[in-house]
């Protein structure tokens, strides 16, 4: 009972926090200060004398001893350069103390991020991807005669550092990485039997976190902006992780904001109609009734723009088509794909406006409903006769979306199409409802076998977070990302990627790939909400081939406990403490 009382004690501290610093102006993220892990690289070893000290715990203060330093020393033909792995992805800056040379002139070195060790390396040539896009990762400055400079802002694991001048000594007593992260606790946990399965909830959890900077981004390196589609996955995150926080609902105003009707928001179709899927599903999760009426006129407005959208036939007439990379180049997926993220707007915007006591909208939405739910013959012939393979780009996603609009029989779409060979077809955020419709179908298992499949493939390969896009056939013969690519092995990073991430460019932590953490908490632990504010809830476990599952659920009564333990004969016993306000029901 006191340590039930202490979490809720400590979500309501943590909320008044959040609210008084926004009110103020004040940055709700702290610095954390990480020492390098180890030394992956050097350049003219004979010109650099006890890196190794770089290893050391620092303290950020230079100092008059000038012992313990790591010195680099160039020629006119030679200029040593090192790099450093601090361990895990970051999102924030360096912080490089120096010690006191002979000379006192200012020192020119060169700085380079990366999400892997090979992006630490390049150039920007053009040829590999590489840029300095949204976050500046490649970039030269100077150094002080014993001083501190702290530079960068990106997301990172690897940096490197060139001496540049020639014939000069540089005295480094301390290189460490700043992460800037918001110090909110993991209310939400996952622990089970299969430990492949605990890392990647953790590392769906961390991925997300490190993207809730000022606002949720999608990526900590690129595009570090707020793209109101690959938002969702991310606000099942952190509300299965986090709970409320602030975060979310000021993205969704921002995005909001910024996009005057008639227009789309991020100039995708798509994206509004997750806004309101997103409105939804932040209300059942959270019951913020007066936040929901911020949003109201809004809502009405896009709500009408959208029936415009619709032809007599029931069938959806949206420009700017996008579901997501994978599926760009496959009009037939993205048509079903917007015909079923219709009419899920559609059911969603009608709960909404029942709730907000505009009943003649919620009526229109629910016969907008039946009227596209009709013509799911016509966009299904069409979608399956589309003459594609069934692990065609597109394909799984199509037939996702349309098994969770109830347009595809769900046993149709798990067994005919998303199963097939694996994690082959699969994507990063469309692979979130991938994983939903195999739900639906009662495929946990396979659905498991995937998430270890496929997002450990990640982990597999050096990843500590979770990538904008990853296609499994892209692992043969891979390095990882966390060593220099051995000669005859494929550069992941460089070699790979499409669209808008080809080669370097592409993003190694992207939010819209933390889908298997909200999954998890909701169909291994089972947690299902039933009544908005989760004042009603529905355990009901599917431990697949798990022994047993333990773990909690963030609601804004507390948090519920939970625990499943598979018996001798098969059967599932649980034990589940929720707090006062939360009734569970099984």
């Amino acid at each position: 009972m006191k340590s039930r009382f202490f979490t809720l004690f400590i979500c309501v501290v943590s909320l008044f926090c959040m609210f008084d610093v926004a009110a103020q102006g004040k940055d709700p993220r702290t610095r954390e200060y990480i020492s390098p892990t180890r030394i992956v690289w050097s350049q003219h070893d004979e010109l650099i004398s006890h890196s190794e000290y770089l290893l050391n715990k620092g303290i950020g203060q230079a100092d008059l001893t000038n012992a313990h330093i790591c010195v680099m020393r160039s020629s006119g033909e030679k200029h040593p350069a090192i790099l450093l792995d601090f361990g895990r992805e970051l999102h924030g800056a360096l912080q490089i103390v120096t010690g006191m040379p002979g000379d006192h002139t200012p020192v020119k070195v060169r700085i380079r991020f990366g999400e892997s060790a090979s992006e630490a390396m390049c150039e920007i040539d053009d040829k590999n991807g590489a840029t300095n896009d949204h976050a500046v990762r490649d970039f030269e400055i100077t150094l002080p005669w014993l001083g501190v400079r702290e530079v960068g802002n990106s997301g990172f694991r690897f940096a490197r550092i060139d001496l540049l001048d020639d014939n000069r000594e540089l005295h480094l007593k301390e290189i460490r990485a700043i992460s800037y992260m918001r110090d909110i606790p993991y209310l939400g946990s996952f622990n089970s039997s299969d430990e492949r399965l605990n890392q990647i909830w953790q590392t769906g959890a961390y991925t997300v976190h490190l993207n809730m900077q000022e606002y949720l981004w999608d990526g900590i390196k690129r595009d570090r902006l707020v793209w109101m589609g690959d938002l969702h996955p991310e606000v099942m995150t952190v509300s299965h992780v986090f709970g409320y926080n602030e975060v979310v609902p000021n993205s969704l105003d921002l995005v909001k904001e910024t996009t005057k009707l008639p227009n789309w928001m991020n100039g995708i179709s798509s994206y509004s109609l997750w806004w309101i899927i997103i409105q939804r599903d932040w209300y059942y999760h959270h019951g913020d009734l007066a936040y929901l009426k911020q949003q109201k006129e809004y809502l009405v407005e896009l709500l009408k723009l959208l029936f415009t959208k619709v032809d007599s036939d029931g069938v959806e007439k949206l420009d700017s088509r996008f579901l997501d990379w994978p599926s760009n180049a496959h009009p037939e997926a993205i048509h079903a794909g917007l015909q079923s993220l219709m009419l899920i707007a559609m059911r969603s915007g009608s709960e909404l406006c029942d709730i907000l006591g505009e009943a003649e909208l919620a009526d229109e939405c629910a016969q907008m409903y039946q009227k596209m739910k009709a013509a799911a013959p016509k966009v299904c012939d069409t979608y399956l006769n589309s003459g594609k393979e069934i692990t065609a780009p597109g394909n799984k996603q199509g037939a996702a979306l349309l098994c969770l609009a109830d347009l595809m029989n769900a046993e149709v779409a798990n067994d005919s199409i998303i199963e097939v060979e694996g994690a082959h077809g699969f994507s990063t955020f469309y692979g979130y409802y991938m994983l939903q419709a195999m739900a639906k179908a009662g495929n946990y298992t396979g659905a498991m076998d995937i998430i270890r499949s496929y997002w450990g493939a990640m982990l597999d390969l050096g990843a500590t977070s979770f990538w904008e896009d990853f296609d499994i056939d892209w692992i043969e013969n891979a390095a990882r990302i966390d060593e220099l690519v051995p000669e005859g092995k494929k550069d992941i990073h460089r070699d790979c990627g499409a669209y808008c991430y080809k080669g370097y460019r592409h993003s190694f932590c992207h939010g819209w790939a933390s889908g298997p953490t909200a999954w998890l908490s909701q169909h291994v632990l089972g947690v299902e909400i039933l009544e908005p504010g989760c004042k009603r809830v529905r355990i009901t476990p599917h431990l697949g081939d798990l022994e047993w599952v333990e773990g909690t659920f963030p609601t804004p009564h507390g948090v519920i406990e939970i625990k499943h333990s598979r018996n001798a004969d098969g059967t599932i016993s649980s034990k589940v403490k929720a707090p006062k306000g939360v009734k569970v029901v099984r």
